[in-house]
């Protein structure tokens, strides 16, 4: 059986054993002493970073300093060691990624790869870059442009790719450093590039310009599928599953991949979404017709309890008016907000709920975003104290009102 022909079960066992807890994190005093000069080059912040990140790991290694599967420090932490923003040592991370030299995936962190091996070690969909290097090779095409002509700034084709400049950027860094384009020694805001070699598209490229009904398994669609073969194995009808966090941490993806998978189940009549502590429920198992035992039960589950996006949009709601209670009570106009992660894990809300709110919060004027090194969340008014019990729910025992109807 070949890597391709793996099956879902199969997959989400070896996930399984990739668990956060059990890979070694590098400790941030382990990184060089010393820190890259920025100052009196004409190099970007991010290039100098991959160059420091590269010749530290290729180093590490062959001493026998850094072991495989490690995880690098957390951005956050690089970039305060660096003196730099989060996102320029996102950009020169990705670089070092393009070299096989590491791999990233969100819950986890970022690995250091095993050189000597083909296979990725963790999964995820295509990124918003890969999108965008194949877009810049259809547009080369397309207009027939040929070697040693130049083609337009990253601005100009992130307008003409309608995809942000920053991405855009690190797509044509990538053909850059495969040789199909190559940066001018003194760049103009008209063309920045010269093309080298005539691009081609590799099979994971082609998907990209598919018809929707004609393109490969997304992350998504594969999770989908994963989620079949985990409940056909482990549950029955009327089970509740477990909670997205711990479907995540199995699945080794993302909430929000676990969230668009199960919808798509929902909708297939797999599963039943309910609000807070009832969960999500099986009520008919993958590749099966037999339905939960009382269907109209089951029914009137579904209508009377609130759909997940009218849950999750009640749930920033209320803890919007428990964060105006706590900036009021806590803070004054100026001071510094914790991390969404913190308040996450003090308001026992997904981080997704808390954004939302503060969102929300920023649109009327009682807090500020800043990015950067000293970035974050800041109090730019103190509101009025609110209470919390704004929204209240009702549950009730859909077999209590079938009795009921049937009494009357």
């Amino acid at each position: 059986m070949s890597d391709n022909q793996t099956s879902s079960a199969d997959k989400i066992n070896s996930f399984e054993k990739l668990e956060k807890n059990e890979l070694k994190r590098i400790n941030i005093t382990e990184l060089p002493k010393e820190i890259p000069n920025f100052k009196n080059t004409f190099e970007s912040k991010d290039s100098i970073i991959k160059k420091w990140l590269t010749d530290w790991i290729v180093s590490g290694v062959k001493k026998g300093k850094i072991e495989n599967n490690s995880l690098l420090p957390k951005k956050a932490d690089i970039a305060y060691y660096l003196g730099v923003s989060v996102g320029t040592v996102q950009n020169a991370i990705r670089f070092v990624e393009d070299a096989g030299l590491l791999e990233s995936k969100q819950r986890i962190g970022t690995i250091i790869r095993d050189t000597n091996s083909s296979n990725p070690i963790i999964r995820k969909a295509s990124s918003k870059r890969e999108k965008v290097i194949a877009q810049i090779k259809k547009y080369i095409l397309d207009n027939g442009i040929e070697i040693n002509q130049p083609l337009p700034s990253a601005r100009t084709m992130s307008s003409i790719i309608g995809n942000s400049t920053n991405t855009t950027r690190l797509a044509l860094d990538f053909l850059c450093s495969q040789g199909i384009i190559e940066a001018r020694a003194f760049r103009s805001n008209d063309a920045n590039w010269i093309l080298k070699q005539i691009p081609s598209f590799t099979n994971a490229e082609k998907e990209f310009f598919k018809p929707q009904e004609e393109t490969s398994k997304t992350l998504v669609q594969q999770v989908e599928k994963d989620l079949k073969e985990y409940i056909k194995n482990n549950y029955k009808v009327g089970d509740r599953l477990p909670a997205h966090q711990e479907l995540s941490d199995i699945l080794k993806v993302s909430i929000k991949t676990v969230h668009d998978a199960m919808k798509s189940l929902i909708e297939e009549g797999i599963l039943l979404a309910r609000r807070g502590r009832y969960g999500t429920t099986v009520t008919k198992i993958p590749d099966s017709n037999v339905l939960q035992p009382d269907n109209e039960v089951s029914i009137l589950a579904s209508s009377i309890f609130a759909k997940a996006e009218d849950a999750a949009f009640y749930s920033y709601q209320k803890i919007e008016n428990i964060i105006k209670n706590f900036i009021a009570e806590n803070y004054e106009i100026g001071d510094k907000l914790p991390s969404m992660e913190v308040l996450s894990e003090k308001f026992d809300v997904s981080s997704n709920t808390i954004r939302k709110a503060l969102q929300n919060l920023s649109k009327l004027g009682y807090v500020n975003f800043s990015r950067g090194r000293y970035g974050g969340t800041f109090v730019t008014d103190l509101p009025e104290t609110e209470s919390s019990e704004t929204f209240r729910w009702l549950a009730v025992s859909p077999q209590y009102t079938i009795s009921y109807d049937n009494e009357n």
